[in-house]
């Protein structure tokens, strides 16, 4: 995995774990890229012939720039968070949106097609999951931003379904995704709501992409009112799960991912700290 600062990732458990389970003699390491390296990254993977490679912050947009090719959904996002070394050339890929559509789907049967979604943010993984669900057919998709331009750019990703809304829109939505750090632990905003939990109750799924903690003082106000909510961990294994795919041609192994996050290094829940040191991503 490249990008700055990398220690914290949760990747290498998962990646580490899928290799283990199919016996492959891979490993999964950290390389720590500032911003301005994007070009150089992507020529290393060419150079060194690695079947792949794992891109995070700062390094997704000026990775898109570098690769030879990106996938249709890199395209529109002009962000890259897999590179995959085909048939001689550095293909830009985006797992992260159909990751989330992934996880959700697993995990609470959920399926945007014909769905009312609001999405709060409008940087690098709302835009995913923004573009993610208008692909997928949601209704409608309302994007709430501080900024009224950003949060206008960010919905024109859905297609004709986005539109910038308002938070009080939340409580005619199906699916309300929380993807700003509001509520990260240490990021010293634990205790803001970035939505009235008083908006949503039954009938409502509450997402925060925030792993860390597991739960939010947000999702733990919703979930109160009775609203179904899932954390950002479903998202980080099926996005990995997905990077695996491409890389290998195999389904992952979802199994060993999830058990790849409860391995030592683990907190005291048994449930992964993003706080703990990580390697990266695979090197074949």
């Amino acid at each position: 995995m490249a990008g700055s600062p990398i220690r914290h990732s949760l990747s290498p458990r998962l990646h580490n774990a899928a290799f283990a389970s199919w016996g492959l003699d891979w490993a999964s390491v950290a390389f720590e890229v500032p911003a301005g390296q994007g070009r150089a990254l992507v020529e290393a993977v060419a150079t060194l012939g690695l079947p792949g490679l794992s891109v995070t912050m700062p390094l997704k947009e000026e990775v898109a720039h570098a690769c030879d090719r990106l996938s249709p959904v890199a395209e529109r996002l002009q962000a890259v968070n897999c590179l995959v070394h085909r048939d001689g050339q550095v293909v830009g890929e985006n797992t992260d949106g159909d990751g989330l559509l992934r996880a959700l789907a697993a995990e609470h049967g959920f399926h945007p097609r014909g769905r009312r979604c609001l999405v709060l943010g409008a940087g690098g993984a709302a835009r995913a999951v923004i573009e993610a669900l208008g692909r997928a057919g949601a209704e409608e998709v309302l994007v709430v931003a501080r900024r009224p331009d950003a949060a206008a750019r960010a919905a024109s990703l859905a297609g004709p379904a986005g539109r910038p809304g308002r938070a009080e829109e939340a409580a005619g939505a199906d699916l309300v995704v929380q993807a700003t750090p509001l509520g990260m632990a240490g990021g010293g905003q634990e205790r803001a709501f970035p939505l009235d939990p008083e908006l949503l109750g039954p009938g409502h799924l509450a997402v925060d992409l925030v792993y860390h903690p597991l739960r939010t003082p947000w999702l733990a106000a919703v979930a109160a009112r009775g609203a179904a909510t899932a954390n950002g961990l479903g998202m980080l294994v099926h996005q990995a799960a997905l990077a695996l795919e491409h890389w290998t041609g195999r389904p992952a192994p979802l199994d060993a991912l999830w058990a790849g996050l409860r391995r030592p290094g683990s907190d005291d829940r048994g449930t992964p700290s993003a706080s703990s040191p990580g390697t990266g991503e695979p090197v074949a």
